[in-house]
């Protein structure tokens, strides 16, 4: 049996683990989500919004890359900040990032990194949930969670960021400058999720949904930074979402960066023996 009719067979999902180790660790209450209005582009960045909702298609060209991501959430004086890095493939729509937590509040040491793995309706992860044997992965059903999982897993999966961008309904060229080196074209606009789940693929289509009805409001502000290829190298979405201990909305910054177009990108899904089956309890 493949990895992928493995995956297809899953149901089981793990949703608190998440909301328990990303959201409620940091203690947020209430933000802001920052405005995106914009306009049609200009003859220097082409037609923008066309530009922006085939980006995806792009990366799938392109076959893989490598990741870095970063999460940004912020409410009164706190603000904390959770990394990723890894690889991911377009074609197969499966990746690997290496997340790394906050320090608590407390000051505590660092947390052990937790390594996720992407693929289309899951997210796996190991070293996650308090009472999980380290050998053991858990698995959450992304299509159940509130925010799609473009936010609670603490990175934004990379081509679901650029999905989102399906979903772009007004955007403006802000002229070229660099990223990494790279020459890129910079667009700022704003995205309708519901818009961007009609249009995405397969996999990432109830996710998106989901983010669509449970976020605080399905428009989502953005700046993409596209090669002359028309390739996403930068994305920052601003998302605003309720958590569920809070009724005021949380603003999110989720920026992912691509580069190494062509990188190996191997990623191996769990086998039902690996992935734990028993309650999971919150840090």
């Amino acid at each position: 049996m493949t990895g992928r009719q493995r995956e297809r067979r899953r149901g089981r999902t793990g949703a608190a683990v998440l909301a328990a180790g990303v959201v409620s660790a940091v203690g947020l209450g209430a933000g802001g989500c920052a405005g995106g209005d914009a306009v049609a582009g200009d003859s220097r960045g082409g037609d923008a919004v066309v530009l922006l909702h085939r980006a995806a298609d792009r990366l799938v060209e392109a076959g893989s890359s490598k990741a870095r991501t970063s999460m940004e959430m912020a409410a009164g004086g706190t603000r904390v900040t959770i990394r990723g890095a890894g690889v991911y493939d377009y074609r197969e729509r499966l990746g690997r990032l290496r997340v790394l937590l906050p320090q608590d509040p407390a000051g505590a040491a660092g947390r052990r990194p937790i390594t996720e793995l992407l693929a289309p309706g899951a997210l796996f992860m190991k070293n996650r949930g308090a009472g999980v044997p380290p050998d053991k992965w858990v698995r959450v059903d992304t299509r159940t969670l509130s925010d799609g999982n473009l936010v609670t897993g603490g990175a934004t999966d990379p081509f679901a960021a650029a999905e989102v961008l399906r979903g772009t309904r007004t955007a403006t060229y802000l002229g070229r400058t660099e990223v990494a080196g790279t020459g890129v074209r910079h667009y700022r606009g704003t995205a309708d999720l519901g818009d961007a789940a009609k249009r995405a693929s397969e996999g990432n289509r109830g996710p998106l949904r989901a983010a669509a009805k449970g976020f605080a409001t399905a428009e989502v502000p953005f700046d993409a930074y596209l090669d002359d290829e028309g390739r996403i190298r930068k994305v920052r979405h601003r998302f605003s979402f309720v958590n569920g201990q809070d009724e005021n909305p949380v603003a999110v910054a989720s920026t992912t960066l691509l580069y190494d177009f062509g990188a190996p990108a191997r990623v191996r899904l769990p086998d039902d023996g690996d992935i734990y089956a028993g309650r999971i309890a919150e840090e």
